[in-house]
């Protein structure tokens, strides 16, 4: 019986380090937040929430907030 291989990871790091900023609204998306709570939480607005997430979603080359989410914890953003 073959064992099962984790699969290989395939995050790399950011060519660009995250901004503070970005990295609490990824540590908002990773926790399920909404862009509405993120903005009421961080005093941003919600579209500044939208660019932000956009951005990271760009910087990391990721599709979704869901992949945003899984990013952040395989790469153990979250604490």
């Amino acid at each position: 019986m073959a064992t099962q291989q984790p699969a290989p990871s395939n995050e790399t790091p950011p060519l660009d380090p995250l901004t503070e900023r970005e990295e609490a609204v990824l540590i908002e998306v990773a926790r399920g937040r909404t862009n509405a709570e993120i903005a009421g939480d961080l005093f941003i607005s919600l579209s500044t929430v939208k660019f932000h997430v956009a951005g990271l979603l760009t910087k990391l080359g990721l599709r979704n907030r869901v992949e945003l989410a899984m990013w952040a914890y395989r790469n153990r953003r979250l604490t």
